[in-house]
C-alpha cells in the first residue's frame, strides 16, 4: 500500500470513529512524517509559526466584541430598527431576524455566534407568534450564517492568512454577496411565510416609529460604521479594528445602556474562550497541509480536473460541490486550511481572483454550518429553541437553496465580488 493511500485512510478512520478532528489531523500527520521519514520538529515548527500572526487575535476579539454587545443591549435596539422596518409584513419576525443578523453580522465576524445573538431573542418571539418552531430555528441558523460572509469575518481572516490575500480587500469583497444572500434568505422566509399565513399584525412602516428606533438604536448602528470606517479610512488595521470594537461594546454596555454587569462580562468570556478555542485546529492542519506539497497534491488535483474540464464556471462547481461535502464533517476553519492550498492554484491558474476564491469558499463554509452531522449553527439553533438537530435539518433544506443560488450567482457574475475593493484599492496583482 502506498504511504499516500494509508495516510488517506488514516485519516479518514479516525474522522469516521469520532476522534476530534484536530487529534485527527496531528495523528495522521505523524504518521505521514514517520512514513516519508521528515522530522518531528515540523510539528512544533509549524505549531509555533501558525499561532505568531498578529492578525489571528482579530478573531478572539471579534467573538468577545459581538458577545459584549449582544449582553449589553445593542443587540436588541438592532432587532427593534429591523423591526420597525418590516413588522406589517408577512413572516415579519422572520425577516426581522434576517435583517437583525446581516446587522449584528458586521459586529460579530462569526456565524455561530450571531445565530446565539439575535435567536435567543427573535426564536421566543417567533414561537410566541404562533411559527413552527423547526421554521423560527431555521431562520435563525441560516440567518446567523451571514456573520462569516459580511465583514468582519473570522473565516475571511484564516483564508488572507494561508492564501497570503490582503484581509481588508476579502472585507470588502464580501459585502455586495453578503447583501445578495440576505436578500435571498428574507425572499424565502417571506415566501414559507406566506403559505403558513405567519406574522403580517405589526405596525405598518412609519417614519415616527423608525425614527425612534433609530436614535434609541443609535450607539448600536454606530458599532459596524466605527469598526468598517476605521479599517477602510486607514485609521487602523482589522486587528486594532477589533480592539476598539471590544472597547466600543464595554463603553456602551456599561455607561451608555447600562446593561452589562460583571457576570455578564464574565459569561462572554466564556464564550469567546469555548468559541475560538477552534484554533487549536490551526497547528496540525498547517502542517498536514504542508505535506500536501511534499506529494506535490496542488499539481495531481490541477491535472486531474483540467483532464476532464478547464471550464472555468464547470471547475467551481466541482470545488463547491466537494466544499459542501467536505463541509458536511469538518470544521470551516480545518476546511479552509487544508484545502486552499490544493485548489487556489487550480482556481487562479483558470484566472479566478484570490479574493472572489475567498468569497466563495467562505459561502460553501456557511452551508457547512447548515448541515449535519456538525452544522455549528443547526446545534447553536436547537439549544436555543430546544428541539433536535434532525428536526431543523429538514426545516434549513429552503434556505440551504437560497446559499446555492447565491454561491450560483457569485460563479457566473464573479465581479460583484471585486468591483469595490478594486475600487478602492486599484486592481490585484
Amino acid at each position: 500500500m502506498s504511504p499516500l493511500l494509508m495516510i488517506a485512510l488514516a485519516f479518514i478512520i479516525l474522522t469516521i470513529i469520532g476522534v476530534p478532528l484536530f487529534a485527527s489531523v496531528g495523528l495522521t500527520t505523524v504518521l505521514a512524517l514517520y512514513l516519508i521519514d521528515i522530522p518531528y520538529t515540523l510539528l512544533a515548527q509549524t505549531g509555533y509559526s501558525s499561532l505568531t500572526p498578529f492578525p489571528l487575535l482579530t478573531i478572539p476579539l471579534f467573538v468577545l466584541a459581538g458577545r459584549l454587545m449582544e449582553v449589553g443591549g445593542m443587540a436588541t435596539r438592532m432587532i427593534g430598527i429591523a423591526t420597525s422596518l418590516v413588522g406589517a409584513y408577512r413572516g415579519s419576525m422572520g425577516l426581522v431576524t434576517v435583517f437583525a443578523c446581516m446587522l449584528f453580522a458586521a459586529l460579530s465576524g462569526s456565524g455561530p455566534a450571531t445565530t446565539a445573538a439575535i435567536g435567543s431573542v427573535t426564536v421566543p418571539a417567533m414561537k410566541k407568534d404562533g411559527y413552527d418552531v423547526p421554521f423560527a430555528a431555521s431562520i435563525t441558523a441560516s440567518a446567523g450564517a451571514l456573520g462569516s460572509l459580511i465583514p468582519p469575518s473570522n473565516l475571511m481572516i484564516i483564508y488572507g492568512l494561508v492564501s497570503e490575500t490582503s484581509i481588508p480587500r476579502l472585507f470588502l469583497a464580501g459585502i455586495v454577496p453578503g447583501l445578495i444572500v440576505t436578500l435571498l434568505l428574507m425572499i424565502t422566509t417571506y415566501i414559507i411565510a406566506r403559505r403558513r399565513n405567519y406574522g403580517g399584525d405589526g405596525d405598518p412602516f412609519s417614519w415616527g416609529p423608525f425614527g425612534k428606533a433609530a436614535w434609541d438604536g443609535k450607539w448600536s448602528m454606530g458599532a459596524p460604521v466605527l469598526i468598517l470606517g476605521g479599517i477602510y479610512g486607514g485609521a487602523f488595521t482589522p486587528t486594532e479594528a477589533a480592539g476598539v470594537a471590544v472597547f466600543y461594546a464595554l463603553f456602551v454596555g456599561v455607561f451608555i445602556y447600562r446593561e452589562l454587569t460583571v457576570r455578564k462580562l464574565m459569561e462572554a468570556l466564556r464564550f469567546t474562550a469555548l468559541l475560538t478555542g477552534i484554533l487549536i485546529l490551526i497547528s496540525p492542519t498547517l502542517a498536514f497541509g504542508q505535506l500536501t506539497a511534499f506529494y506535490d497534491i496542488p499539481t495531481a488535483v490541477q491535472t486531474g480536473i483540467t483532464s476532464i474540464t478547464d471550464n472555468r464556471v464547470l471547475v467551481l462547481l466541482l470545488i463547491g460541490v466537494f466544499y459542501i461535502f467536505i463541509g458536511t464533517f469538518m470544521e470551516s476553519l480545518a476546511q479552509i486550511v487544508l484545502f486552499t492550498a490544493v485548489f487556489l492554484p487550480l482556481a487562479t491558474s483558470l484566472g479566478v481572483d484570490p479574493v472572489m476564491f475567498g468569497i466563495f469558499t467562505v459561502i460553501t463554509c456557511e452551508i457547512g454550518f447548515l448541515t449535519p452531522p456538525l452544522g455549528a449553527n443547526l446545534t447553536v439553533a436547537a439549544r436555543i429553541s430546544g428541539i433536535s438537530i434532525e428536526r431543523i435539518s429538514v426545516a434549513v433544506l429552503p434556505f440551504i437553496g437560497a446559499y446555492i443560488i447565491g454561491l450560483l450567482i457569485l460563479i457566473i457574475f464573479p465581479d460583484i465580488t471585486t468591483f469595490l475593493p478594486n475600487w478602492m484599492y486599484g486592481a490585484s496583482k
